[in-house]
Protein backbone atom coordinates (compact mmCIF):
# COMPACT_ATOMS: atom_id res chain seq x y z
CA UNK A 1 0.00 0.00 0.00
CA UNK A 2 2.82 2.38 0.89
CA UNK A 3 4.52 1.78 -2.47
CA UNK A 4 1.23 2.44 -4.26
CA UNK A 5 0.73 5.69 -2.37
CA UNK A 6 4.29 6.75 -3.15
CA UNK A 7 3.75 6.06 -6.85
CA UNK A 8 0.49 7.99 -6.85
CA UNK A 9 2.18 10.90 -5.08
CA UNK A 10 5.10 10.84 -7.52
CA UNK A 11 2.81 10.73 -10.55
CA UNK A 12 0.64 13.51 -9.11
CA UNK A 13 3.70 15.67 -8.52
CA UNK A 14 5.03 15.00 -12.01
CA UNK A 15 1.65 15.77 -13.59
CA UNK A 16 1.37 19.03 -11.65
CA UNK A 17 4.91 20.06 -12.64
CA UNK A 18 4.30 19.18 -16.27
CA UNK A 19 0.97 21.01 -16.53
CA UNK A 20 2.11 24.01 -14.52
CA UNK A 21 5.70 24.46 -15.68
CA UNK A 22 6.73 22.35 -18.67
CA UNK A 23 3.58 22.40 -20.81
CA UNK A 24 3.27 26.22 -20.96
CA UNK A 25 6.91 26.50 -22.08
CA UNK A 26 6.83 23.90 -24.81
CA UNK A 27 3.52 25.25 -26.12
CA UNK A 28 5.11 28.64 -26.82
CA UNK A 29 8.73 27.71 -27.55
CA UNK A 30 10.73 30.75 -28.67
CA UNK A 31 7.57 32.79 -29.34
CA UNK A 32 7.41 36.44 -28.32
CA UNK A 33 4.48 37.73 -26.29
CA UNK A 34 3.23 39.52 -29.40
CA UNK A 35 3.36 36.34 -31.47
CA UNK A 36 1.60 34.39 -28.75
CA UNK A 37 -1.27 36.86 -28.38
CA UNK A 38 -1.54 38.06 -31.97
CA UNK A 39 -4.50 36.89 -34.01
CA UNK A 40 -2.98 34.88 -36.85
CA UNK A 41 -4.58 33.99 -40.21
CA UNK A 42 -6.55 30.78 -39.74
CA UNK A 43 -7.41 31.30 -36.06
CA UNK A 44 -11.03 31.82 -37.10
CA UNK A 45 -11.39 28.17 -38.13
CA UNK A 46 -10.89 27.03 -34.50
CA UNK A 47 -12.11 30.07 -32.52
CA UNK A 48 -12.11 28.43 -29.06
CA UNK A 49 -9.27 25.87 -29.00
CA UNK A 50 -8.69 23.31 -26.28
CA UNK A 51 -5.14 22.96 -27.60
CA UNK A 52 -3.14 26.00 -28.69
CA UNK A 53 0.58 26.04 -29.45
CA UNK A 54 2.58 28.88 -30.96
CA UNK A 55 6.26 28.33 -31.71
CA UNK A 56 8.57 30.55 -33.71
CA UNK A 57 12.11 31.23 -34.80
CA UNK A 58 14.19 34.15 -36.06
CA UNK A 59 15.69 33.47 -39.47
CA UNK A 60 18.54 35.58 -40.83
CA UNK A 61 17.26 35.43 -44.39
CA UNK A 62 14.62 37.38 -46.32
CA UNK A 63 11.04 36.11 -46.18
CA UNK A 64 11.08 35.24 -49.89
CA UNK A 65 13.84 32.69 -49.21
CA UNK A 66 11.92 31.10 -46.32
CA UNK A 67 8.50 30.77 -47.95
CA UNK A 68 9.53 28.15 -50.59
CA UNK A 69 10.60 25.79 -47.81
CA UNK A 70 7.25 26.23 -46.06
CA UNK A 71 5.01 25.80 -49.09
CA UNK A 72 6.53 22.44 -50.08
CA UNK A 73 5.90 20.84 -46.68
CA UNK A 74 4.02 17.54 -46.67
CA UNK A 75 4.19 13.77 -46.92
CA UNK A 76 5.21 12.82 -50.45
CA UNK A 77 6.32 16.42 -50.94
CA UNK A 78 9.20 18.14 -49.16
CA UNK A 79 8.72 16.29 -45.90
CA UNK A 80 8.64 18.05 -42.53
CA UNK A 81 12.32 18.91 -41.99
CA UNK A 82 12.27 17.01 -38.73
CA UNK A 83 13.54 13.63 -37.55
CA UNK A 84 12.96 11.52 -40.67
CA UNK A 85 14.00 8.25 -39.01
CA UNK A 86 11.51 8.74 -36.18
CA UNK A 87 8.76 9.55 -38.66
CA UNK A 88 9.63 6.46 -40.70
CA UNK A 89 9.52 4.35 -37.53
CA UNK A 90 6.07 5.81 -36.81
CA UNK A 91 4.79 4.51 -40.13
CA UNK A 92 5.64 7.30 -42.57
CA UNK A 93 7.50 5.06 -44.96
CA UNK A 94 9.66 6.87 -47.47
CA UNK A 95 9.67 10.09 -45.47
CA UNK A 96 12.59 12.27 -46.51
CA UNK A 97 12.98 15.98 -45.84
CA UNK A 98 14.00 18.05 -48.83
CA UNK A 99 17.41 19.65 -48.85
CA UNK A 100 16.61 21.91 -51.81
CA UNK A 101 13.68 23.81 -53.28
CA UNK A 102 11.54 21.77 -55.68
CA UNK A 103 9.92 24.10 -58.27
CA UNK A 104 7.17 21.53 -58.94
CA UNK A 105 5.93 21.91 -55.34
CA UNK A 106 5.66 25.69 -55.35
CA UNK A 107 2.33 26.05 -57.17
CA UNK A 108 0.05 25.43 -54.18
CA UNK A 109 -3.50 26.79 -54.22
CA UNK A 110 -6.22 27.31 -51.65
CA UNK A 111 -8.40 24.19 -51.60
CA UNK A 112 -5.51 21.85 -52.45
CA UNK A 113 -4.70 18.88 -50.24
CA UNK A 114 -1.47 18.21 -48.36
CA UNK A 115 -0.99 14.84 -46.68
CA UNK A 116 0.75 14.63 -43.32
CA UNK A 117 0.63 10.82 -43.47
CA UNK A 118 -0.47 8.26 -46.06
CA UNK A 119 -4.01 8.35 -44.60
CA UNK A 120 -4.24 11.93 -43.34
CA UNK A 121 -5.05 14.67 -45.85
CA UNK A 122 -5.22 18.29 -44.72
CA UNK A 123 -6.99 20.95 -46.74
CA UNK A 124 -5.16 24.15 -47.61
CA UNK A 125 -7.86 26.27 -46.01
CA UNK A 126 -6.11 29.59 -46.46
CA UNK A 127 -3.12 30.65 -48.53
CA UNK A 128 -1.49 34.06 -48.71
CA UNK A 129 1.55 33.43 -50.93
CA UNK A 130 4.76 34.54 -49.30
CA UNK A 131 3.08 35.08 -45.95
CA UNK A 132 0.63 32.51 -44.57
CA UNK A 133 -0.51 28.91 -45.09
CA UNK A 134 -3.25 27.26 -43.02
CA UNK A 135 -3.94 23.51 -43.11
CA UNK A 136 -7.17 22.08 -41.68
CA UNK A 137 -8.38 18.58 -40.85
CA UNK A 138 -11.19 16.80 -39.01
CA UNK A 139 -9.94 13.33 -38.16
CA UNK A 140 -9.97 10.37 -35.81
CA UNK A 141 -7.28 10.77 -33.13
CA UNK A 142 -6.69 7.00 -33.15
CA UNK A 143 -6.57 6.16 -36.87
CA UNK A 144 -5.62 9.64 -38.18
CA UNK A 145 -8.14 9.09 -40.96
CA UNK A 146 -10.46 11.93 -42.05
CA UNK A 147 -14.03 12.12 -40.75
CA UNK A 148 -17.17 13.45 -42.37
CA UNK A 149 -17.73 17.05 -41.16
CA UNK A 150 -21.49 16.57 -41.54
CA UNK A 151 -21.55 13.49 -39.34
CA UNK A 152 -18.36 13.10 -37.29
CA UNK A 153 -18.20 10.05 -35.09
CA UNK A 154 -16.68 10.20 -31.65
CA UNK A 155 -13.90 10.47 -30.75
CA UNK A 156 -12.74 13.25 -33.10
CA UNK A 157 -10.24 16.07 -33.34
CA UNK A 158 -10.71 19.19 -35.45
CA UNK A 159 -7.47 21.11 -35.89
CA UNK A 160 -5.48 23.60 -37.90
CA UNK A 161 -1.75 23.89 -38.52
CA UNK A 162 -0.73 27.33 -39.70
CA UNK A 163 2.52 28.94 -40.80
CA UNK A 164 3.19 32.66 -40.79
CA UNK A 165 6.27 34.33 -42.29
CA UNK A 166 6.74 37.89 -41.04
CA UNK A 167 9.49 40.06 -42.58
CA UNK A 168 11.53 42.12 -40.13
CA UNK A 169 13.67 43.82 -42.78
CA UNK A 170 15.28 42.92 -46.10
CA UNK A 171 17.58 40.39 -44.43
CA UNK A 172 15.56 38.72 -41.67
CA UNK A 173 12.12 37.37 -40.82
CA UNK A 174 10.30 35.31 -38.22
CA UNK A 175 8.57 32.01 -38.92
CA UNK A 176 5.65 31.00 -36.69
CA UNK A 177 4.12 27.53 -36.50
CA UNK A 178 0.73 27.43 -34.75
CA UNK A 179 -1.61 24.53 -33.93
CA UNK A 180 -5.17 25.00 -32.68
CA UNK A 181 -7.53 22.11 -31.95
CA UNK A 182 -10.80 21.07 -30.37
CA UNK A 183 -11.63 17.46 -29.62
CA UNK A 184 -14.18 15.16 -28.00
CA UNK A 185 -14.80 13.42 -25.74
CA UNK A 186 -12.66 15.73 -23.61
CA UNK A 187 -12.00 13.50 -20.60
CA UNK A 188 -10.99 10.57 -22.80
CA UNK A 189 -8.69 12.52 -25.11
CA UNK A 190 -7.11 15.11 -22.78
CA UNK A 191 -4.52 12.66 -21.35
CA UNK A 192 -3.64 11.47 -24.86
CA UNK A 193 -3.32 14.99 -26.24
CA UNK A 194 -1.64 16.69 -23.27
CA UNK A 195 0.73 13.90 -22.23
CA UNK A 196 1.37 12.20 -25.57
CA UNK A 197 0.66 14.33 -28.62
CA UNK A 198 1.89 17.67 -27.29
CA UNK A 199 5.38 16.60 -26.13
CA UNK A 200 5.95 14.63 -29.35
CA UNK A 201 4.69 17.52 -31.47
CA UNK A 202 7.02 19.91 -29.64
CA UNK A 203 10.07 17.78 -30.40
CA UNK A 204 9.18 17.52 -34.10
CA UNK A 205 8.01 21.14 -34.45
CA UNK A 206 11.16 22.56 -32.86
CA UNK A 207 13.36 20.47 -35.14
CA UNK A 208 11.33 21.59 -38.18
CA UNK A 209 11.78 25.28 -37.35
CA UNK A 210 15.49 24.86 -36.72
CA UNK A 211 15.96 22.93 -39.98
CA UNK A 212 14.08 25.51 -42.07
CA UNK A 213 16.23 28.19 -40.44
CA UNK A 214 19.38 26.28 -41.37
CA UNK A 215 18.22 25.63 -44.93
CA UNK A 216 17.19 29.24 -45.58
CA UNK A 217 20.30 30.76 -43.99
CA UNK A 218 22.60 28.29 -45.65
Amino acid sequence: MKKLLNRITFFGGFLAAYVGLIRPRISRWNATDDELLKVQPGDEFIPHPLLHTTRSILIQAPAEKVWPWVVQIGYGRGGFYSYDQLEQAAGLEGMHSATSIDPTLQQLKQGDTIHISPVTPMTVELLEPGRAMVLHSLMSPFTAQPLDPQNPSQPWIDWTWSFLVTPLNDYACRLVSRVRAVYAPYFLLWPLVALGVEPAAFIMDRKMLLTIKGRAEG
